[in-house]
């Protein structure tokens, strides 16, 4: 009866630290989890394929199709003038491809980008484009 008790305890504690709650690494995450579908969709467009799994339906999305030209990078040369090229311009073609699972109520419980690109800012478009910064 014991060992029981124990192992009931030892689960409950475990199941505890589990959440739902998206990490601050991910600021699409952060941004979408908890968050109605529609309203993603109604942002964003709609999805390109839906596949039911159980209670849940994953979604893939895709969009943010974007043109964009980066200008060439300079070091930094004496006296705070323009030094040696280090980077040529160029012309990136920005898109974003992610797969975003809803509960039977239609709230996104998971948002997990699968085609991503460097942004014109940082190194995730679909962060940039998915959950801009808010200033």
């Amino acid at each position: 009866m014991k060992l029981r008790t124990i192992t009931a305890a030892g689960l409950a504690i475990g199941l505890a630290g589990c959440t739902t709650i998206p990490s601050a690494g991910n600021p699409i995450e952060a941004r979408w989890v908890g968050k109605s579908a529609g309203i993603f969709f109604a942002a964003y467009g709609p999805p390109i394929s839906d596949s039911e799994q159980g209670a849940t339906t994953v979604y893939t999305w895709r969009g943010g199709y974007k043109t964009v030209r980066i200008p060439a990078k300079y070091a930094e040369g004496a006296d705070g003038k323009r030094g040696k090229q280090i980077a040529s311009a160029r012309t990136a073609y920005l898109r974003c491809q992610a797969e975003i699972t809803t509960s039977s109520d239609y709230t996104i419980r998971d948002i997990r980008t699968v085609a991503d690109i460097p942004g014109v800012n940082g190194p995730s478009y679909c962060a940039e484009f998915l959950a801009p910064e808010q200033k």
